[in-house]
């Protein structure tokens, strides 16, 4: 969340930061301004009578001193502090108003961020990677991985409902190799170091990284005796993890890093439980857009004049992924208006999807700066200070496996109706070096 302070002293710029994300400031702030006028004046009013009741403890001290009644005094005295009291108690009450409206405001994006209304406005950063010309219309990935025998969204369907997806064969094993091939590129060349988290988190852990209390509907509650309340986070609930992004990031919640720890990598394989709440009749076809996909995502917790090189670096290291893997893509500097609610800069990796046409995410790339540090209150204390400060967090897909299966299948397929695997991939695919059919 923002820095209530900086919001008191930048409410124009906030204001100004809100529009270009396309947001209305006034349903955001609400009174903020009256307010925090208010509570100006209510903390001002409460120093001016403290000052005066020191002024009349003195005299209540001479006057006993003195031996005369002091009792009309010590009543005003009395009468004082007991105004003081209900100031200070009102202006607090004002605080925790300021602060759950800003519960609900998004990050401020960074200057280098373009502005813009929605994804048509991203700039094009880079582009990697020849399109190859095929003497064939290649097919989109549905239709490869029911041939093949290693997709199956029908008995899926039936077993889940839409949405979800079963892999067979080698399409099981494809999916293990990515996975295993994704975290030995990230800890052994990268430096990431693997964690493995819980699936499930409680309403504080999604507090911290910022989908709740915004994005309930985008989640999956557990029905487990606690009844999820707006503006209540508690320990003892439990959702499922949209992506590894929550529970790794609160591993380090309510504590204080040593400034010696940073820059702290981690990488975690995880499944993901999406809603995809309004995203009715999109994607329908095939695995793009699915309740639970697998992933692998790195975190980074730095400090803040570190940020941006280490957002450099994350990015680099998933784009990685993609050119050992031989697949085309692009990076995306998101606009304003595209962008994620705690995020102050995305960039998104979207690989060729021959079968399609088209790119497609598949890797979101985020720098939070202290946003999400500040809802879960993650700290470091930098060498030689006493003073502790917000560290930066920042994540990033490493990369979705489903997506990044789905564009093997597309970009490695034959005129047969076979698939390469990729050069990368083989040793963890037991030598096989392309799937064929079952019986061919």
């Amino acid at each position: 969340m923002l820095d209530l302070s900086f919001v008191r002293a930048n409410l124009e710029l906030v204001e100004q930061k809100l529009r270009d994300r396309g947001q209305d400031p006034a349903a955001l702030l609400g009174d903020f301004r009256a307010l925090d006028q208010n509570r100006r004046e209510r903390i001002t009013e409460a120093e001016q009578l403290k000052a005066q009741r020191n002024k009349l403890s003195e005299e209540v001290a001479r006057l006993k001193k003195s031996g005369q009644d002091a009792n009309a005094v010590m009543d005003e005295t009395r009468a004082l502090k007991s105004r003081v009291d209900e100031l200070e108690q009102a202006a607090d009450e004002t605080d925790k108003i300021l602060w759950l409206i800003l519960f609900n405001v998004p990050n401020l994006t960074l200057d280098d961020v373009p502005v813009g209304k929605s994804e048509s406005d991203n700039v094009e950063i880079k582009r990697w990677g020849e399109i190859p010309q095929r003497d064939f219309a290649p097919k989109p990935h549905w239709e490869i991985g029911e041939q093949l025998g290693i997709l199956d969204l029908e008995r899926a369907a039936k077993i889940s409902g839409a949405r979800f997806a079963v892999y067979w064969r080698e399409g099981a094993r494809l999916e293990r190799a990515l996975a295993n091939f994704m975290l030995d590129v990230h800890t052994r060349d990268h430096g990431y170091t693997e964690v493995l988290p819980p699936f499930m988190v409680n309403s504080k852990s999604l507090f911290g990284t910022g989908q709740l209390p915004k994005f309930a509907e985008d989640l999956f509650h557990c029905e487990d005796g606690q009844k999820y309340e707006p503006g209540i986070y508690r320990d003892n609930d439990h959702w499922l993890i949209p992506t590894a992004e929550v529970p790794v990031t609160n591993l380090y919640r309510d504590e204080v890093l040593d400034d010696a720890q940073l820059p702290i990598s981690l990488t975690a394989y995880t499944p993901c439980f999406r809603s995809e709440a309004g995203s009715y009749g999109k994607d329908v076809r095939g695995i793009i857009r699915q309740h639970q996909f697998q992933k692998v995502e790195m975190v980074k917790f730095t400090r803040p004049e570190k940020s941006e090189a280490e957002h450099e670096k994350l990015t680099r290291d998933a784009e990685e992924i993609l050119e050992r893997l031989g697949l085309p893509y692009r990076r995306m500097l998101l606009c304003t208006g595209d962008m994620g609610f705690s995020s102050a800069k995305t960039y998104d990796l979207e690989v060729w999807l021959p079968g399609q046409q088209l790119y497609r995410e598949i890797s979101s790339c985020s720098n939070f700066g202290d946003f999400q540090a500040r809802r879960a209150n993650i700290r470091y204390r930098p060498a030689g200070q006493t003073k502790t400060a917000f560290v930066h967090t920042l994540n990033g897909s490493g990369l979705a496996v489903g997506r990044t299966w789905l564009a093997i299948i597309e970009n490695y397929q034959n005129t047969d109706g076979s698939v390469c695997v990729p050069e990368a991939l083989i040793p963890y695919m037991g030598g096989q070096t392309v799937i064929r059919a079952k019986g061919k």
